[in-house]
């Protein structure tokens, strides 16, 4: 397609070149205008096919206006006129879909990213296969510069995976055993052995794929209106010129009306920013879906994010161990014992703790009865404990002291959870926990209030006094804790009433309600999870929650790129009809002109390839 309309341009222009050259010699201008004819032919007859085919379906288009004004100069015997504007309409088409291709080239780059072939290992014996042959279950084998086909788990190797392709992060990753790895990304070093989880258009690559090119697709609020005032705009213009020919009797200034009033630029000033603002993004492990989340994002005035999984990494640590009259990595090791068997992330933080700090667990609780909301009983070499919080205690009769109550309230202060560790007589010790804070958060907090963030808030499931700690050590404005998901819900629209449009940041697991019924739901770590890639309309594909900036960011880039097109476009048209009603401009020059505007609106987009915070 592209190779035709380039010998189109080529051949129109040769010709228009060879009835120059015979007009100058002593050659009959009859000649010459039949070369200039030709040209006009070349270039002329797929533009009025388009505006036939275009008018059965009831829509009048630039092509139209384009033929209209062509026929005319031919009635009037101005070849030079008609091979002009056909030759200049066809090379403008060409050019702009050359540079359309580059605001698409991040994509097209993501598509290449895929393998052919898979390596793996069946009946015992390693073999390559096309890439659709691979199944659920494969055991797939993965060397160093080679790209993995599939999402899956590493079951042996040690490598370094470069995963910009899916996350955007540029420093590799160590995977190793149980790690999962995604399809798309590169091994720089090592190998791999990884059992395949998910397979073709299963995996998270060939998602972003399809949500990209869907987002591409999805049409901004200004796009929709300027398509929709285009469409009414034509046939005006048509009746316009039509008058002007019955007032002035000027069929040569009619034809000119009709081609400069061509709404070219400004139709395609919104769709190529948004092409090229999403194809930016989505290299970035932004995933945005469509242009009208790209004008939303940008017009975001409060943000409200969840703390677990978001601001926090969602993995409990043990910080600090207190003990009362016996050794810490004895009371520790009790703890560990007794919640060998829960599945609570506060007991696998204390496990955690011993099995670094003192190696693996050989011992069990000979009894253990897991208590809700409370904590557990377990009975350890012989000896009752009680592992929880004050409610335990106090519901079986264990005193806490009041030193131990101003530590155990200390320690929450900041944040911590505080897991108390009794016999059935007195406390033993205190273990605080606590969620590790992203090391980039508070960052992140800074920049989007640098951008004029008016709100930001916290919304949590967990106790007042943790959400308090984090809040404050975050700088965020306002926190609301002990939220159930409906609550989380109800408090978005009171931000997003006082402040305006509200985004919400979560996990895209447990926030999924929050997502969806915020102005924007924007996920974090979407890569692998299903419910952040369906739910929220912005996914950031890492853990690197900074990146939020950089979207919010980007979004505002691409509406400033919109505007300065649209305003440029309108500037134009407005200049070339009044130089048109003042008889300034002719009807080669002025295609000349709007050919150029459009240009000059696509190269405008293209720079937001180029984007960087």
């Amino acid at each position: 397609m592209m190779a035709t309309r380039f010998q189109r341009v080529v051949l129109s222009g040769m010709l228009i070149v060879a009835s120059f050259v015979l007009r100058k010699t002593a050659a009959s201008p009859v000649i010459a205008d039949g070369f200039m004819l030709g040209a006009a032919m070349v270039a002329g007859i797929p533009i009025m096919r388009k505006a036939i085919g275009a008018i059965r379906y009831r829509i009048l288009g630039i092509d139209a206006l384009v033929s209209l004004a062509v026929i005319g100069a031919v009635y009037l015997g101005e070849y030079w006129e008609a091979a002009a504007v056909t030759f200049l309409f066809t090379l403008g088409d060409y050019l702009e879909s050359r540079t359309l291709e580059k605001t698409r080239a991040s994509i097209k780059a993501l598509f290449n990213m895929m393998p052919d072939v898979a390596r793996v290992i069946r009946d015992g014996q390693e073999m390559e296969i096309l890439l659709e042959q691979v199944v659920k279950g494969d055991t797939v084998i993965v060397k160093p510069g080679e790209r993995i086909p599939v999402d899956g788990t590493v079951i042996e190797g040690n490598a370094y995976v470069n995963q910009a392709a899916i996350t955007g992060e540029a420093i590799p990753v160590n995977k190793e055993s149980t790690d999962r790895v995604f399809s798309g990304t590169v091994i720089e070093s090592g190998y791999l052995k990884i059992r395949a989880d998910r397979v073709g258009e299963d995996t998270t690559f060939a998602r972003i794929l399809q949500m990209v090119e869907e987002a591409q697709d999805k049409k901004a609020n200004t796009q929709k209106f300027l398509e929709s005032f285009s469409k009414y705009y034509t046939p005006l213009i048509i009746v316009f010129a039509l008058l002007l020919y019955i007032v002035t009797k000027d069929l040569r200034l009619s034809l000119t009306m009709l081609v400069i009033a061509c709404p070219g630029a400004l139709v395609i000033a919104t769709p190529v920013s948004i092409v090229a603002g999403i194809g930016n993004g989505a290299r970035h492990g932004v995933l945005i879906k469509g242009g009208e989340v790209m004008e939303k994002l940008g017009q975001i005035k409060a943000l409200a994010f969840d703390k677990t999984g978001t601001l926090t990494e969602a993995k409990p640590k043990v910080t600090v161990i207190k003990s009362f009259g016996m050794e810490e990595n004895e009371l520790l090791m009790i703890a560990a014992i007794g919640e060998s068997y829960s599945e609570h992330p506060l007991a696998k933080a204390i496990v955690n703790a011993v099995q670094e700090k003192l190696g693996s667990i050989s011992e069990f609780a000979e009894e253990s009865e897991i208590i809700p909301g409370q904590g557990l009983k377990a009975k350890v070499r012989g000896r009752n404990y009680l592992i929880g919080n004050r409610k335990l205690m106090l519901e079986n009769g264990v005193r806490i002291e009041q030193e131990q109550e101003e530590y155990i309230r200390q320690e929450e202060e900041q944040g911590k959870t505080a897991v108390i560790v009794s016999d059935v007589e007195r406390v033993l010790g205190v273990i605080s926990i606590a969620d590790t804070v992203r090391t980039d958060a508070k960052q992140l907090i800074a920049d989007l209030k640098r951008l004029g963030i008016r709100k930001i808030v916290m919304l949590t499931g967990d106790n007042r006094r943790t959400a308090a700690a984090i809040a404050q050590q975050l700088g965020i404005d306002e926190h609301y804790a002990e939220l159930l998901p409906e609550d989380k819900v109800r408090v978005l629209r009171e931000v997003a009433q006082q402040f305006g449009p509200a985004a919400m940041v979560g996990d895209g697991i447990n926030d999924a309600p929050a997502l969806a019924s915020a102005d924007l739901g924007i996920a974090i770590g979407g890569a692998g999870t299903d419910v952040a890639m369906e739910t929220a309309d912005v996914v950031l594909m890492s853990n690197e929650i900074k990146k939020l900036a950089y979207a919010i960011g980007l979004s505002r880039a691409t509406v400033r790129n919109m505007k300065q097109n649209i305003f440029f476009a309108i500037i134009v048209a407005a200049l070339l009809l009044a130089g048109v009603l003042a008889k300034k401009v002719s009807l080669s020059s002025g295609m000349l002109v709007h050919e150029l505007s459009v240009l000059i609106v696509i190269l405008n987009a293209v720079r937001l390839l180029a984007y960087r915070q």
